[in-house]
């Protein structure tokens, strides 16, 4: 399985996608924290606290004091 990250600005909330930081990782046997703690390495965001949960098969992250988020989704790994 393949994590797909994606960590961008918001508005009002909502994610604009000004700028977007986008990594890819193989999450295959990675618990769920794991796979979070990676992913907010790759972005920067280690140590930060604020708003998460998984909606559907998507997880967010918003920092707190940041207009910011970060978004984990899945897909089948293509080698």
């Amino acid at each position: 399985m393949k994590a797909n990250v994606e960590y961008t600005d918001t508005y009002g909330g909502d994610a604009n996608y000004s700028w977007v930081d986008r990594h890819s990782f193989n999450a295959d046997g990675m618990s769920d924290l794991a796979i979070v703690r990676k992913a907010k390495k790759l972005v920067g965001l280690s140590g930060l606290r604020g708003k998460s949960g998984w909606i559907g098969g998507v997880y967010t992250f918003t920092p707190n004091g940041f207009c910011t988020v970060m978004f984990i989704t899945f897909s089948e790994n293509h080698e």
